[in-house]
Formats: structure tokens, sequence, C-alpha cells
């Protein structure tokens, strides 16, 4: 393979490193309220962007089929809202007696409260061809789910999902009843798109990370912290693989995609709101948002980086399967 072939194989992986270099050198272009202003060009305009691509590539009749999959809604939800945070309470008991900052393990726990983010799991899910719908789905209900039973105000989170959501997704579909033929005919580059917004994503994401003052901690409590964030990350996103690919599952190859990128997955955006309403006035306030800052890049990261990976398990599983249910030719005698 030449270098040009090779370039243009693995041209996301190196646009990561492009971006996480220039959001290092110059974090000020790309941070919040400079003049990229990520708050509305990310926050708003992206985020429509990605699911007005959604609705503009999926099948109607995928959408409708993935939002009645209850079983696989049920798995993502569970596993977000249930057994992540009872595990990483578990972990954090074992933590405890060791030296590492009481209120960074406190920042620990309420990243597993947090709900699955509407954009990075449904974006990766594409990216790798597993099943978008679902991703969409979960992604967003686990957001309104938790939203309504927090403290954090509700019709806030509800008109702003709703407008960068459902509203782009709809326009989106009704846009393809129109154009159908043309889509289907000149099969436009979606996963590039989404995958050249999540670029963007990832440049201001790294952008206020490598500008916020508060993950001035020393380097052995953050190297810790990061060592740790990476590890159950992995370590979820495995455990998620492992059950959600055992026999009588129930679950496709594409179906385990969305999965692992939705049930693993934590929202910045809703997370950093419910922690100044829930630990307000509190003093320690800043360490107990360092690992929820350290999760949203390394979520990120560690998800694009995977893609080829996963992209090539869910390709080749996906042909074993066709081959298992073809029929067999008779043997001529």
């Amino acid at each position: 393979m030449g270098f040009l072939d090779r370039l243009r194989k693995d041209w996301f992986i190196l646009g990561i490193v492009l971006v996480i270099t220039v959001a290092k050198l110059e974090p000020a272009f790309g941070v919040k309220g400079g003049p990229l202003k990520p708050e509305i060009t990310i926050t708003y305009i992206a985020v429509s962007a990605i699911f007005f691509n959604s609705g503009l590539s999926l099948k109607t009749e995928e959408l409708t089929s993935a939002l009645m999959h209850v079983k696989l809604h049920l798995f993502v939800q569970i596993f977000t809202l249930v057994f992540f945070p009872t595990a990483i309470w578990l972990f954090l008991q074992l933590l405890s007696i060791t030296p590492i900052n009481e209120w960074l393990l406190k920042g620990l726990q309420t990243v597993g409260c947090m709900p699955p983010p509407v954009s990075s799991a449904v974006i990766l899910t594409k990216a790798v061809g597993g099943n978008e719908a679902a991703a969409i789905f979960n992604s967003a209900f686990g957001s309104f789910l938790l939203g309504s039973s927090s403290s954090v105000p509700f019709s806030s989170i509800f008109s702003q999902l709703f407008m960068t959501v459902v509203v782009p997704l709809i326009i989106g579909q009704i846009v393809r009843r129109y154009i159908k033929e043309w889509l289907e005919r000149k099969k436009p580059p979606f996963g590039a798109i989404s995958s050249c917004v999540l670029l963007m994503i990832i440049y201001t994401t790294f952008c206020d990370t490598f500008s916020n003052p508060n993950i001035d901690l020393d380097k052995f409590s953050l190297i810790i912290i990061v060592f740790i964030i990476f590890s159950v990350q992995l370590g979820f996103m495995l455990l998620t693989f492992f059950f959600s690919t055992r026999k009588n599952s129930g679950f496709t190859p594409a179906d385990t995609v969305a999965i692992i990128f939705c049930s693993t997955h934590k929202s910045l955006t809703l997370g950093i709101p419910m922690l100044k309403i829930v630990f307000e006035g509190y003093e320690h306030l800043s360490l107990i948002s360092v690992p929820l800052l350290i999760y949203h890049p390394a979520q990120i990261l560690l998800g694009s980086v995977l893609v080829p990976t996963i992209k090539s398990w869910m390709i080749s599983r996906q042909k074993a399967l066709k081959l298992t249910k073809q029929p067999k030719m008779p043997v001529k005698v």
C-alpha cells in the first residue's frame, strides 16, 4: 500500500492527531468565548448538522424499527444509569484507602451517574456503520430521562435537545423523501461528513481541556485519574461487547456497536450544569469537575482510535452471519 493510499485510509486518525496538536498550540481560538464560538457553532450548529445528516441518511423504516427495539434500549439505559454508577461506587470503595484526593474520587462517582451524550456516541456509531438510529434514541432518551429527574431545569434541557436533535432529524427525513432517488444514486459520504464534524468537536473539546485551570493538579494525581478513566472506559466497552455478543443475545453486530458507545459515554453538556447545582458552594467544586472534564475528551479520543478496529470486526461478523444463513447446496452423488 502506497503512502497516499495509507493517508486516505487513516485520514481520520491523522486528523485527530492534527486537531489535538493545534488545540495544544493555540487553545484560545477554539475555547468557549473564543473566535470560533463553540458555544454556538458546536452546541447548536454542529450538533444540528449531525442529526440533519442522520435524518438524510437513515431510511425511515430503519428509524421506526430502531425505536421498537425495546431490548436494546433497556440494555443501554440499565447499564448506563444503574450498572455503571453501582460499579464505580464499588470500585471507589477500594480506591478510598489510597492516597488519591477524595474530591477527585467524588468526581469519578458523579461521572458514573451521567447520561450518554447526544453527539459523540451517535457520530462514532455512524462512523463504524452501526445501528445509528438506536444510538440516536438512547443518547437523547438518556438525557431526557436524567434531566427530568434531576435538579437541572428540565425546560431548558428539553428545548435544547428538541431543537438540536428532534427538529433536524425530522427535517432530514422530510428532505430525504424528496431526494431519495438522488441519494441512492449518488450515495453522498455521510460517514465522512460526520467524521469531519467529530474532528471539529474534538478540537474545541481539547481547546477547553488545555486552557482549563481546573486541571492544574499535581502530575501524580492527574496521571492516576487519566489512567483510571481510560481503564474504566476500555473495561466497560469490553464488558458491553461481551454481553451483547453472547449467543442468543438477540443483538446484531450493528446493535453491538451502538451499545458499546451509548453505554460507556457520558455527557459533559448536561454534567457540568448538574455539578454546579448539586455542589453549589463547595470550595472543592473544581476538583470534583476534573474527572468529567477528563472523561469527555478521553471517550472521544479512545472511541475515535478504536473506530477502524470495531468497524473491521463488525464487517467480518456480518459476513460470517450471512454465510451461516445461506442455504447449503445439495451434495451431488
